[in-house]
């Protein structure tokens, strides 16, 4: 915990100084008098930052000053930021005013504003470990393709957020930083792996994050923090860069996507309208234009609504949610279909664990490898751990074979789209379940109506879209009774990522206000 106690450490320094910060030349009244700066600007939304830096009612500087100060005060209860880089945020702070004050233009899209991103993404210059004790002094010479495209469009990158080993995990806990808590209540789990974009974003740590989602890495914790998140569109976003897979390979699985976390809707635009892009190899001869929202308004929309399955059943909280969305959703005018469902949940989600643990394999050692055939060849395929090893260890034709299911699923997802805009479902089987970081993963379980649940029940709603490359987004929609977020997922068509977030800007209008943590109201 040394890493630890050094942030800790550094935090209280940063509390301290955070009073020196250096204001903005203040906007002016009618009179020419001067007005004060907004203290607590760093708790708006994203848009509403980058409206004030352009305006330069604020400077990046002091925008900057009072994240540090939140942060020290806020993150040692929460730890979802595990490496801070101040000086370095604040000599791009510097850069980013100075530019403007001299050019009057901004940088990009994300001018001035400080952000952090998830520890798997590798930073030039500042510590990456995905959490990893053999990456714990592991520091980049190169950024990540999607961390360099923040870059170029002026954000300030204040630190990393914390991940389970190597992104391993639904819950958020490494021996190198320790566990992140969920902001709402610290004896539940904040999910995994982005569980600490996805935390911060809820302590208004930073007002946007890059995380990353395979198994409903990015979604599951969004869900648990009470934020949003989107799973963008397969291959829109470059992946290079992102640990797994190694550091220094230039691949990653093809079912890895990553995305954007906000407290709001509008502000997932902001950020896809960023990582968005071509690999720069590509970049030469492609570009990316994702198509305009379908409708107009939220009237005009034909939406379907999947409120429970057998094959993984959620609570009585969760269902009535979606029974409210429902209603919620026709009394706008929509077009509401309750009844039909795109694909066999059962049947997805196992073609689902078979591509992830495939792709898992890329990365094994030759030995480890070896031993995985080994067991597999003693393992019958319906037993306790064969569909992991059998998948594992796969030959290419089947691989081959599965990719060609995976290629008629789409089909059959992209004819149910052809009838229906989008199609609402569960995040997740529950709220955030209690954390059990102490409990070997074997023994681990979820309780839904008081049924004891196989642990990775939490993801089987959000693996729906990780292999078909659907868009999909994850927003609070309401609360349990213990003050918990409770979650919907919105899926939509193959690059249709402008539709799901619209549809979410006109649910978030009619939903009640989501939720916040100790950290946003004390």
């Amino acid at each position: 915990m040394i890493l630890r106690r050094t942030l800790l450490v550094a935090c209280t320094a940063i509390a301290a100084a955070a009073s020196m910060a250096t204001t903005p030349a203040a906007a002016r009244s009618r009179t020419g008098a001067a007005k004060p700066p907004r203290t607590d600007l760093h708790l708006a939304p994203a848009r509403e930052q980058l409206a004030a830096l352009r305006r330069r009612t604020t400077t990046s500087r002091a925008l900057l000053e009072q994240y540090l100060q939140h942060i020290a005060k806020t993150n040692p209860g929460v730890n979802a930021v595990v490496t801070l880089d101040a000086e370095g945020a604040r000599a791009a702070a510097d850069r980013a005013d100075r530019h403007l004050a001299a050019t009057g233009k901004p940088l990009g899209a994300l001018h001035g504003l400080p952000m952090t991103v998830k520890d798997a993404l590798e930073t030039k210059g500042l510590r990456t470990t995905c959490g990893s004790p053999d990456l714990a002094e592991h520091v980049p010479d190169q950024d990540a393709d999607a961390v360099a495209r923040l870059r170029a469009a002026g954000a300030v990158i204040v630190g990393k957020t914390n991940v389970p080993v190597m992104c391993q995990d639904i819950q958020t806990s490494n021996p190198v930083f320790g566990k992140t808590n969920n902001p709402h209540d610290h004896a539940r789990t904040a999910g995994g792996s982005s569980g600490g974009p996805a935390a911060a974003v809820a302590a208004g740590l930073t007002s946007l994050e890059v995380g990353s989602d395979l198994a409903g890495s990015l979604r599951l914790p969004a869900a648990y923090c009470g934020v949003y998140a989107l799973r963008p569109s397969g291959g829109i976003v470059p992946t290079r860069g992102h640990i797994p897979r190694p550091p220094g390979w230039l691949t990653s699985s093809d079912m890895l996507t990553l995305g954007p976390v906000a407290r709001n809707a509008e502000d997932l635009d902001v950020l896809l309208d960023v990582l968005a892009a071509p690999a720069p190899a590509e970049a030469a001869a492609w570009q990316i234009n994702l198509p305009a929202p379908k409708r107009g308004r939220l009237a005009d929309y034909r939406v379907g609504v999947w409120q429970d399955d057998a094959y993984c059943h959620v609570d009585q909280g969760t269902r009535r949610l979606l029974e409210q969305v429902a209603e919620l959703v026709r009394s706008a005018g929509a077009t509401v279909d309750e009844a039909t469902r795109p694909v066999n949940l059962a049947d997805s989600d196992k073609l689902f664990q078979r591509l992830m643990y495939a792709t898992a394999g890329a990365t094994a050692t030759d030995a480890g490898f070896a031993d995985d055939i080994a067991a597999a060849d003693k393992t019958p395929a319906d037993s306790p751990g064969g569909l992991f090893l059998h998948s594992r260890t796969m030959r290419h034709r089947d691989w081959l074979r599965a990719n060609e299911d995976r290629e008629k699923l789409r089909g059959r997802w992209a004819d149910y789209f052809a009838t229906h805009d989008v199609l609402i479902t569960p995040a997740a089987p529950t709220a955030a379940v209690d954390d059990q970081t102490s409990t070997p993963v074997p023994g681990r379980f979820i309780t839904v109506d008081g049924e004891k649940r196989p642990y990775f029940d939490q993801t089987a709603w959000l693996n729906l879209a990780g292999h078909v490359k659907l868009p999909a987004l994850v927003m609070p929609a309401g609360k349990t009774a213990d003050g918990l977020p409770l979650a919907i997922q919105i899926i939509g068509p193959y690059l249709a990522d402008r539709t799901v977030i619209d549809v979410a800007k006109h649910l978030a209008r009619r939903l009640p206000e989501p939720v916040r943590p100790p950290a946003l109201t004390d």
